[in-house]
């Protein structure tokens, strides 16, 4: 069966499998908030069918319902028979943008992650004025508006904001030791290039202390997330192929392209294949990448011996930590003993009640359109965070931080937010 008929994804295909079980339900983020069935995972995999027979049209309504999915894949690991409703969620809304097309400020948005040097210039200008707009708290790398609008998408809200230099523009492009034991390439991500930028600072650090030679690609692009989940597949296009054109100059000479994001690593090597589907010459070149493609704790774990630096020479550190399981990295990836082995040899680790449990970041429509869901998915997470006791949460993934970093601040709490990098470094001697 064709993936792809009468112009349309082949939403029948996966819907038909679907058993109604109804396990997805309990997992849900959007459904435990608005209880409602058309707003489940099956209730998404039932419409979706309906769409591709022509049952259903795709009105404002069916718009909304199915830009409400927060994409954190609960669904796909809970679901019996593996159904992927992310990738047809996916898929239909680059109908819908095709249809109704995209806000102004989320073009924007997407005109800047295909041009850095752009990018660059607007985040040199936010550095110098953002002080007159934004209170900034450096200790957690984040802000509030100065003046407090009674705007749902950012009253009292906590927000990131721009570092005075881009992790790209800071560095050289490649950073060698003597005598080395492997070279790795770095993917820093957009919020790690020009906001988190204490992350690949921690990450260069890891690498020199492990005798690895760092390059910094200086050409990479976005990894095309934030538009993937949006559904402009234009802009999608643009970046992956871009992406794999200049990865493929390189990735000969790497050991890894090592990735301090789960939605940067889960996007370049799963969700590249899958939005590529139906163009076989490009799916086989990303499909060649991926391989190389990993999660820096991943990675870090699994082919270097920094589990025992730290354990044997590093700093034993009192202070108590919870780890938040980013959607992107167990779910998608797999990857949720890495971090928590790494992090254990210095620090006390707590858990939470349900670590696993989506923050509730979502993307772009989620933080803007529907910002109300994303807080409404973030409270339970922060209640979480803080009933630990615990004085940092960590999680591989800049998307987490700014969502858990916003939940926290509409509490008391006290808690920070750290990458998982960044404490492996500060660990270090």
């Amino acid at each position: 069966m064709s993936v792809v008929e009468n112009n349309k994804f082949n939403f029948t295909a996966i819907s038909d499998d679907c058993i109604k079980c109804g396990k997805c339900k309990s997992v849900c983020p959007i459904f435990e908030i608005n209880h409602d069935e058309t707003t489940s995972p099956r209730g998404f995999i039932d419409l979706l069918g309906a769409y591709k027979r022509d049952e259903l049209e795709l009105d404002k309504n069916a718009k909304e319902i199915f830009e409400s999915c927060f994409l954190c894949t609960s669904c796909v690991e809970e679901c019996p028979n593996d159904l992927p409703t992310d990738m047809i969620i996916e898929q239909v809304r680059n109908d819908i943008r095709k249809k109704y097309g995209i806000a102004w400020y989320k073009r924007a948005f997407f005109f800047l992650l295909r041009n850095r040097k752009v990018m660059d210039l607007l985040a040199k200008m936010g550095w110098v004025f953002q002080t007159c707009g934004l209170k900034i708290n450096a200790q957690n790398q984040s802000s509030k508006l100065r003046l407090n609008l009674p705007i749902e998408m950012i009253q009292d809200r906590t927000l990131p904001f721009a570092d005075k230099k881009s992790f790209l523009n800071t560095y050289p492009e490649n950073i060698n030791v003597e005598n080395p034991k492997q070279k790795v390439a770095i993917f820093i991500g957009c919020m790690g290039n020009y906001a988190y930028t204490n992350v690949g600072k921690a990450l260069l650090k890891i690498l020199d202390r492990l005798e690895i030679n760092a390059m910094i690609p200086k050409k990479q692009l976005c990894c095309s997330a934030p538009a993937y989940f949006t559904g402009d597949f234009d802009t999608v296009d643009y970046l992956v192929k871009k992406n794999i054109e200049y990865f493929e100059t390189f990735i000969d000479d790497v050991d890894a392209i090592v990735v301090p994001e789960a939605t940067c690593s889960a996007m370049m090597n799963i969700d590249w294949v899958h939005y590529l589907h139906d163009q076989p010459e490009w799916k086989e070149r990303a499909a060649k990448l991926a391989p190389k493609i990993f999660m820096a704790t991943k990675w870090l774990e699994n082919n270097t011996k920094l589990a025992d630096i730290l354990k044997e020479d590093g700093k034993q550190i009192d202070d108590l930590i919870t780890y938040h399981d980013p959607c992107h990295a167990k779910k998608m990836q797999g990857v949720h003993k890495e971090p928590r082995n790494l992090l254990k040899q210095n620090y006390v680790l707590t858990e939470m009640s349900d670590p696993n449990q989506c923050c509730g970041f979502g993307g772009v429509t989620m933080q803007s359109n529907n910002y109300k869901f994303a807080k409404a998915a973030g409270a339970p997470k922060a209640a979480m965070i803080n009933n630990t006791g615990a004085k940092v949460v960590s999680a591989e993934c800049s998307a987490c931080r700014m969502q858990i970093t916003d939940s926290l601040g509409r509490t008391d709490s006290d808690v920070i937010f750290k990458n998982p990098i960044e404490l492996i470094a500060d660990a270090l001697k």
